[in-house]
């Protein structure tokens, strides 16, 4: 983390004692009490910042060493580096009692803001913020042209508002916010004078330039953070500091003072309803200085974000500045991340402008949607990307943009965010949104890997993080680079996410490489938790068509997920589970999707890989397909899902003279034994092929080739399964009775009351089938 010299020198510090530390000082305040302060007494502070500055404990220093360095600071003539190391000594020795700094005789605005600096550290114990803030504003009255500059107060002026912000009366108020307006608004276009030359340079070669955009151009709008030139005059430089305390500013002087941001609905809606005609009146009538101030920043947070659109030209990409470019043209990471932060900074001020004036937030919303569209996708711009979410949930936009691109944010930082989500998720899941969000859940490893991939294909290596050098993926990245895949890759950062799912195959097959990536990981862990979330919110407002619709996009993305390793199989039991629950709530659905899930059960390929998904649809065919459910149910349906299953049931077990068991576990087995018995009992044709059938199972799980390959207890279940099914298919009405019971006898009271029907006939059923057990040839 530091050097070798860094590291030897804080080590040295530490390790001084009191004794030597007092005598230090004593040298200290001899030099400080000499008229000439030149580079021993520097360097002599320099020392003591860093003794006092590199250990956690509190270090004492001699009251006679506080008091002079006090006196250094405000010494008029003192030269700023020393004031500078007096000020980063106290404030480190702070909260001290032997403090005694005067605000009021201090005159010089970089001294009041040092001084100022030293108060605050103190911790309010005498009203020293009251103190500094009053100070402040009296110079800011004072209007003073030659008089001292503003620009080092505003910051302690953003300070004091935070720390205390009930100092400033109303008439204070009123005086900033009219201050924040000029210095935001009106800045000047020309850029400062340069320093003096020598004796020979001619006026013309110091006359300044006008300001330019990030692009070259001239600007011929009012200056902002992000303009561009070689020197800032102290207007400028007011703008500048003007916008950085603008948010602490505005929640200050809200409508209803500090905190007092949220509206109710009522309010919001009126002010939507209105805000075009409140957007076209405020620039005809004077507004008072609030008003006016919330306009003015509504203004500056839009200029912003047309800048930030801007693309640097090479003249100017190489020309010296003092700000950055816009964020499509930075070519330096220092300039990135200097507009990244001042587009954060101009959503934040948006969201506070919108929440105390309701009538802000139709005008806001065409720009951040602009901005969201140009982002999206940008691994690089998640910053932006969180205050835009957080923007739009707030003010009730809960719509698929919003949903994509909070996944998306998910999807990059799925570690330290997956409890947050987990409690948003709720609130996004809604029937308008909820199957384009099942796929993007489940594509979130997917589209983890491709920004994954959009980084490192980024040409500026400032940029990236440092990989794990032991993964190479040149074919992932010369595909994503490859004309012909951009189209796929688009696909995945879609804003909308749902689409045909005959794509996912290839951009699966692509980003492969990837799926070992830790974070593509971290990302495939979260997913079921939130799978889990997602349908127990989405089952309270799903209505019918909803539910049919989720379960066939179940079963289609089923096998369409990406190849991470174990995230297939944990995402198969939570839709196994969910498909069970979908049919729970509306039983219908298996006799309204017959024909697609007879295409599902005749397409099954890797049965061992779906083997739960199987399990689940199976088991709701024999649960659910019956008049008892749906009175739509015919016996033509009856017996196709009997054939289909028959087959299946063939395929997995490979019935043929020297066939042993299947390879698939014995659990998908059982259930598709047990429901073409289920399917038998409702159609009684089909009970002399379900015997047959089961006496062929019952005989290949007692084949002693059968244990080589599976479990003593798997076979075993097949066996006892097969030998129950058959002793009730002997009794075909008590079959039917078991496997159908009516409406009235799964109330709960044929459960409950032992003199009831159901367990008089379950007792008899047992004794029966246990009658029938003793009998068979073992």
């Amino acid at each position: 983390m530091f050097s070798a010299g860094a590291e030897s020198l804080l080590h040295q510090a530490r390790e001084i004692q009191e004794e030597e530390l007092k005598k230090f000082c004593s040298r200290i305040s001899k030099l400080l009490q000499t008229e000439d302060l030149g580079p021993d007494t520097v360097d002599s502070l320099q020392r003591l910042f860093l003794i006092i500055s590199a250990t956690k404990y509190h270090r004492r220093l001699e009251k006679t060493c506080i008091d002079l360095l006090q006196a250094t600071l405000s010494l008029p003539a003192c030269p700023e580096q020393l004031q500078v190391l007096c000020t980063a000594i106290l404030r480190e020795m702070s909260p001290c009692d032997s403090l005694s700094l005067a605000w009021d005789h201090t005159q010089n605005s970089r001294q009041l803001s040092l001084v100022a600096s030293v108060l605050l550290a103190q911790g309010d114990r005498n009203e020293e913020v009251r103190a500094v803030g009053q100070g402040v504003l009296r110079a800011l009255e004072s209007r003073q042209p030659e008089g001292p500059s503003f620009r080092h107060l505003l910051p302690v002026m953003a300070k004091v508002v935070v720390l205390s912000p009930g100092t400033l009366q109303e008439d204070q108020t009123t005086l900033l916010s009219k201050r924040l307006v000029d210095w935001l608004r009106y800045a000047s276009l020309q850029q400062g004078f340069p320093h003096s030359g020598s004796f020979f340079s001619t006026p013309r070669a110091r006359q300044p330039g006008p300001i330019t955009e990030v692009d070259g151009a001239v600007a011929t709008d009012f200056f902002t953070v992000l303009s561009t030139g070689h020197r800032f005059t102290e207007d400028q430089w007011l703008n500048v500091q003007g916008f950085s305390m603008l948010r602490a500013w505005l929640l200050h002087s809200g409508p209803e003072g500090p905190g007092a941001l949220d509206t109710d609905d009522g309010s919001e809606q009126e002010g939507s309803m209105l805000s075009v005609i409140s957007a076209t009146s405020s620039a005809g009538r004077l507004l008072p200085p609030r008003e006016r101030l919330r306009e003015v920043a509504f203004e500056y947070c839009q200029r912003l974000i047309e800048q930030s659109n801007r693309r640097e030209s090479p003249t100017q990409a190489q020309a010296p500045r003092l700000h950055p470019p816009a964020m499509q043209g930075a070519l330096r990471k220092g300039d990135s991340d200097l507009q990244k932060a001042c587009l954060v900074e101009a959503v934040l001020v948006l969201d506070v402008l919108c929440r105390q004036d309701p009538s802000f937030l139709y005008r806001s919303l065409s720009c951040l949607k602009a901005l969201h569209g140009r982002l999206q996708g940008d691994p690089a711009s998640v910053r932006v990307l969180l205050p835009l979410a957080r923007f739009f949930l707030s003010h009730a936009l809960s719509s698929v943009q919003t949903t994509a691109l909070c996944l998306q944010f998910l999807a990059w930082n799925s570690p330290p965010l997956t409890s947050e989500f987990v409690e948003l998720l709720p609130a996004l899941a809604d029937a308008g949104t909820a199957l384009e969000m099942l796929h993007a859940l489940l594509d979130l490893p997917c589209l983890t890997a491709a920004l994954d991939l959009q980084l490192r294909s980024l040409p500026a290596p400032s940029e990236r993080p440092l990989w794990d050098t032991s993964l190479r993926v040149p074919s992932c990245l010369e595909a994503f680079r490859d004309p012909k895949f951009q189209g796929l890759f688009q696909y995945l950062l879609r804003p909308k996410a749902s689409g045909t799912i005959e794509r996912l195959a290839p951009l699966h097959q692509l980003l492969q490489p990837m799926a070992s990536c830790a974070r593509v990981a971290q990302c495939a862990e979260a997913v079921p938790t939130l799978l889990q979330v997602f349908f127990s919110a989405v089952t309270q407002v799903a209505d019918g068509a909803l539910t049919n619709q989720l379960a066939l996009l179940l079963l289609g993305r089923s096998d369409s997920l990406y190849p991470a390793p174990g995230y297939a199989a944990c995402v198969h039991r939570v839709l196994s589970s969910q498909f069970l629950a979908l049919c729970k709530l509306k039983p219908s659905l298996v006799v309204e999707l017959a024909r697609d899930l007879l295409e599902f059960l005749g397409s099954v390929n890797g049965l061992r890989s779906r083997a739960s998904l199987v399990t689940s649809v199976v088991w709701a065919i024999g649960e659910y397909l019956s008049v008892t459910y749906d009175r739509r149910c015919t016996v033509e349906q009856i017996n196709k899902f009997f054939e289909a299953l028959e087959a299946l049931l063939f395929e997995v077990t490979q019935c043929r003279p020297s066939a042993t068991l299947p390879s698939c576990p014995p659990q998908v087995v059982t259930v598709l034994m047990t429901t073409l018995t289920k399917l038998a009992s409702r159609s009684q044709d089909l009970i002399p092929r379900t015997s047959l059938l089961l006496s062929k199972m019952r005989n290949l799980a007692q084949s002693p080739a059968s244990s080589s390959t599976h479990s003593e207890e798997g076979v075993e279940a097949i066996r006892t399964r097969a030998t129950e099914l058959l002793t009730l298919l002997k009794m075909p009405s008590v079959a039917q009775f078991v496997f159908t019971p009516s409406v009235e006898m799964c109330s709960p009271r044929y459960h409950h009351d032992a003199n009831t029907a159901l367990p008089l006939a379950l007792r008899t059923v047992s004794r029966l089938v246990e009658r029938e057990a003793g009998l068979l040839p073992g």
